[in-house]
């Protein structure tokens, strides 16, 4: 009876012991089930611990975040799949997404990027670019990549990815890489495309990237770099179609959101341009670039742009547009109101003799053409200068209108607030008085420099809850 009650003992300790860890089983999956809104929901799931995954920190997941959406991409016809990355610290090179496609990012997870220069794939130069940026060879593929896809998500309850770019930036000032640093996030050739609640550091170069794609939402991002680090800019839509960049905040050694559209000839035979973009509650802090620029690449053209509600903060200029002789291009029909600014360079710049050219095969006759700049509805204080606009020689910028504006000069501002040359446009309402090129058409035109009422398509997209 003795051995027999032992047994009996035994056998419900070990009956205890599974559903004990069965309860913590059900638990952890408890704590790793969430709602969240995207543009589509995914009828499969998986977690990159299914596919080998190891959060320490130092293994990598390349490997694993191969397999992992090599094995989803089988559900794209089949109502989508999502990728689940949970607490911890994962390790990885570059790898591509999928089309029908959710790449989920725990609060407590982070994408650390590789240094390990093997994991990173070499890409050819972009084609409206005709070369790198950093080199004249190809480029080194982002973080997250993605190509020729359609309905991709990349988002998250505040996951951090990491692009540990500190080993880049070094490398770069000592003229080191043989190929252009790569990005955290570029999607290119597709459509429908979701980027929101993450928390981007550190990036090698640019933190994101959207090109020759469309319909694209990036909402809720927070990008931190070291004011001093090079080429960190925070999110560049180049050569897309109706864009929605909205409440983010960005900390960066570059221009905080930079639309482009291609280089010189390469832009130009491209011929892609970026339109339909909108731009909403972002704050930013650049002390050596701008809040919102317009180029310098811009050879595809740039049209219809509408930002409103911007903050910037110990930041080089509010809004700059950069071109220069040989970009060809254009652009036009750009709109912002509701822009408050605190301890600025300058609040509006102009520049129309960027150079930075691709090559020296550019054509000195591409003359871009530049008009129908509407600024309204502003404040800034403590500035140094209030604006510096420098148009071309004989190809001057056009329909420049500025209106309602305060602007508070700095104790030590420069002596002349305003210079401009090559310009053409007027003024109504606006403090310190503008430039002779620009006149004051009185108080009647305080409401000139129009903001389109109409709203673009990418504003009509209705999110769906969606959970894990």
């Amino acid at each position: 009876m003795g051995i027999q009650a032992t047994h009996l003992v035994l056998a419900l300790l070990v009956v205890a012991f599974i559903s004990f860890r069965a309860a913590e089983s059900r638990k952890a999956r408890l704590l790793d089930s969430f709602e969240y809104s995207a543009i589509n929901c995914r009828a499969h799931t998986a977690s990159l611990t299914d596919f080998g995954g190891v959060g320490d920190g130092t293994t990598s997941n390349t490997k694993a975040f191969k397999d992992a959406i090599d094995h989803l991409s089988q559900f794209a016809s089949d109502g989508g799949s999502q990728l689940f990355v949970p607490a911890g610290k994962w390790l990885t090179g570059s790898f591509s997404l999928t089309s029908h496609f959710t790449l989920y990012l725990h609060k407590d997870a982070v994408l650390l990027a590789s240094q390990d220069m093997q994991e990173w794939p070499v890409m050819k130069p972009l084609p409206s670019y005709g070369r790198g940026r950093d080199a004249a060879a190809g480029r080194y593929s982002s973080l997250v990549f993605g190509t020729n896809l359609t309905d991709v998500i990349i988002t998250g309850n505040n996951g951090t990815i990491d692009g540990q770019g500190a080993f880049w930036w070094q490398n770069f000032h000592k003229g080191k890489l043989k190929y252009t640093r790569p990005y955290l996030i570029e999607i290119m050739f597709s459509n429908s495309i979701q980027i929101s609640n993450l928390t981007l550091l550190n990036s090698p170069s640019w933190n994101v990237h959207p090109v020759y794609s469309s319909d694209i939402l990036v909402q809720g991002i927070t990008i931190i770099a070291p004011i001093t680090s090079p080429n960190t800019d925070g999110i560049n839509p180049d050569s897309c179609t109706n864009t929605k960049i909205e409440d983010c905040y960005i900390v960066s050694g570059d221009d905080c959101v930079a639309v482009k559209s291609g280089w010189d000839e390469y832009g130009i035979a491209f011929g892609m341009p970026t339109k339909q973009l909108v731009i909403r509650r972002l704050t930013c802090i650049s002390p050596y670039s701008a809040t919102i620029a317009l180029g310098s690449e811009m050879s595809g053209g740039i049209e219809d742009v509408r930002a409103e509600d911007i903050t910037a903060i110990h930041t080089e200029s509010g809004i700059r547009i950069k071109t220069a002789v040989g970009r060809g291009g254009y652009v036009k029909d750009i709109y912002v109101k509701r822009m408050t600014m605190h301890t600025m360079k300058w609040v509006f710049w102009m520049t129309g003799n960027y150079g930075s050219h691709a090559d020296k095969n550019y054509d000195p006759n591409a003359l871009p053409v530049i008009q129908g700049i509407n600024y309204r509805d502003m404040v800034a204080d403590n500035v140094t200068m209030a604006a510096r606009l420098e148009g071309i020689a004989g190809d001057p910028f056009k329909e420049i209108c500025i209106s309602n504006v305060t602007i508070g000069m700095a104790p030590k501002a420069k002596k002349v607030p305003w210079t401009c040359t090559d310009i053409e446009g007027m003024t109504s309402g606006v403090t310190p008085r503008p430039c002779g090129m620009l006149p004051d058409q009185g108080p009647e035109k305080i409401t000139s420099c129009d903001f389109p009422p109409e709203s673009i398509p990418i504003d009509l997209v209705q999110f769906k809850t969606c959970s894990f």
